[in-house]
C-alpha cells in the first residue's frame, strides 16, 4: 500500500494501512495500522523515537498482526503526518511534557474505542511514554516493553521542598574536560539546535544517513558498555553523539561517521528509497516537535509531574529490549540495573540483540519480533 501524508510517502508492506484519526487530545493523528480486519484482536501499540516515525515499526507490524495482533503505530506529537501541534520553539512548550503525551495515548485509544493495550512497546524516546503510561494506568496498559532506552522510575519518595532544576555543575565540568564537550540533549534544547540540523551544510539526506549510521551495529566503534556514574570523566567515554565537541552542532558531530557509497548502497535495514521517507518528513515538519520532547526533561518540567509518582512501582509485566551496539542502554549511568530491580514487579528479562545498535527493530527486525511474541505468549 502507498503512504503519501504531509508530503513524504513510501510503500509499505503488505497489510498495513496508513489512516487519520482526527480529535486526539487537540491533534490530528497520522496512524499506521495492521491486523484490522479482525475484530476483537488483542492490541498491540508501538511508539516510535527520535528522529524517527511510525514507519520506524514498518517491518515488525506485520508479522505481530500475524500473530493475532490488532497493532497500531502512530506519529506522535511533533512528528510526520500527525497534526495540530505547536512546531515553534517559543510556542506550547507544556504540551510535550511527558504526561501529556501518555495522555496523547490515551485519547487515541478512546477515539478508536479500544479498552485495553495488550503489549505496549516504546522504542527510544517512546519507550518512556510506554514507561510511564504502563506505570499510571496498569489497568489500561497490560504489559510493557522498554526499547533502546531504560526506565529510571519515578524519584524514591516525594521531595520535601518544590522542584530545583539539576545543578548546572556537570554541565561546568564537561566544559572543562581537555576536551571541552556538551551533551546532547542539552544541545537538543537550544533554540537554534532545529535549524542547524534542518539546514545543515551537508544536506538533509546525508546528515540522516550519518545520523543513523553512527548509532547503528555498521558503525564498528560501537562497544558499550556501563558507566559508573554521572560525572564529566565517566560520561566523556561516550560516543560524540552524545557528548558533542563543545564548538560542534550535531549535524558538524556525525558528518565524520558518513558512510561512503559501497556501504550506503550495502545498507539493507535502511536503503536509500526508505531513508528517504524520513528526509521528506522532516524536510515537512522540522525537527522543533521532537526537540520540545527533550527540552520538558532538561528544564525540569517532566521531574514536576514524575514527582506525583514517588515511590510507584511497574505492576504489569515488563521486558527491556536493546541492539548489543547500543550506547543507549548506558548513557544514563545506573538506570538499565535499576530498571531489572523492584522498579517492575513482574521483570521478564533483559535481551541485547547482537548485529544491531540503537535502531533495533529496524536494524535486527525478526529477532525483535521473536523476542516480542515470546513475551506476548507468557502473558
Amino acid at each position: 500500500m502507498s503512504l503519501q501524508i504531509n508530503g513524504y510517502s513510501a510503500q509499505l508492506p503488505t497489510g498495513i494501512r496508513a489512516r487519520r484519526v482526527a480529535d486526539v487530545n487537540g491533534m490530528n493523528v497520522h496512524l499506521l495500522e495492521a491486523g484490522f480486519d479482525a475484530p476483537g484482536r488483542p492490541c498491540a501499540l508501538l511508539l516510535h523515537g527520535f528522529p524517527e516515525l511510525a514507519y520506524s515499526w514498518r517491518k515488525i507490524m506485520p508479522e505481530l498482526a500475524s500473530a493475532g495482533f490488532h497493532v497500531l503505530a502512530p506519529d506522535q506529537r511533533g512528528y510526520g503526518g500527525t497534526c495540530g501541534w505547536d512546531d515553534r520553539y517559543d510556542g506550547d512548550l507544556d504540551s510535550f511534557r511527558m504526561l501529556n503525551l501518555v495522555r496523547d495515548q490515551l485519547a487515541l485509544l478512546a477515539r478508536l474505542q479500544i479498552s485495553q493495550v495488550d503489549l505496549l512497546v516504546g522504542h527510544d524516546f517512546g519507550s518512556p511514554v510506554a514507561a510511564w503510561a504502563a506505570l499510571i494506568r496498569p489497568d489500561i496498559f497490560r504489559s510493557v516493553v522498554f526499547m533502546s532506552a531504560p526506565f529510571g522510575g519515578p524519584p524514591a519518595q516525594p521531595p520535601v521542598q518544590p522542584y530545583v532544576a539539576a545543578d548546572a555543575s556537570i554541565h561546568e565540568a564537561l566544559a572543562r574536560l581537555k576536551r571541552p564537550r556538551k551533551h546532547y540533549q542539552w544541545y537538543y534544547s537550544t533554540a537554534q539546535a532545529n535549524q542547524d540540523m534542518l539546514g545543515c551544510r551537508q544536506g538533509l539526506q546525508a546528515f540522516l544517513r550519518a545520523y543513523y549510521h553512527s548509532k547503528s551495529a555498521d558503525y564498528a566503534l560501537n562497544q558499550p558498555h556501563p558507566l559508573a556514574s554521572w560525572t564529566a570523566d565517566e560520561l566523556a567515554q561516550l560516543p560524540d553523539y552524545y557528548l558533542m565537541d563543545q564548538a560542534l552542532d550535531m549535524a558538524q558531530t556525525v558528518a565524520p561517521f558518513m558512510p561512503d557509497a559501497q556501504l550506503v548502497d550495502a545498507n539493507a535495514w535502511l536503503p536509500e528509497a526508505e531513508l528517504a521517507v524520513y528526509v521528506r518528513s522532516y524536510e515537512h515538519t522540522g525537527f522543533q516537535g521532537g526537540l520540545n520532547w527533550y527540552r520538558c526533561g532538561t528544564n525540569g518540567m517532566n521531574a514536576q509531574d514524575f514527582s506525583l509518582f514517588a515511590g510507584r512501582r511497574i505492576e504489569v509485566p515488563a521486558m527491556f529490549i536493546a541492539g548489543s551496539s547500543d550506547w543507549g542502554t548506558y548513557q544514563k549511568p545506573g538506570e538499565f540495573e535499576r530498571m531489572q530491580g523492584p522498579l517492575c514487579t513482574q521483570w521478564r528479562g533483559a535481551h541485547l540483540i547482537a548485529g544491531a545498535g540503537h535502531w533495533v527493530q529496524q536494524e535486527q527486525p525478526k529477532a525483535v519480533t521473536q523476542r516480542l511474541l515470546e513475551f506476548a505468549g507468557k502473558l
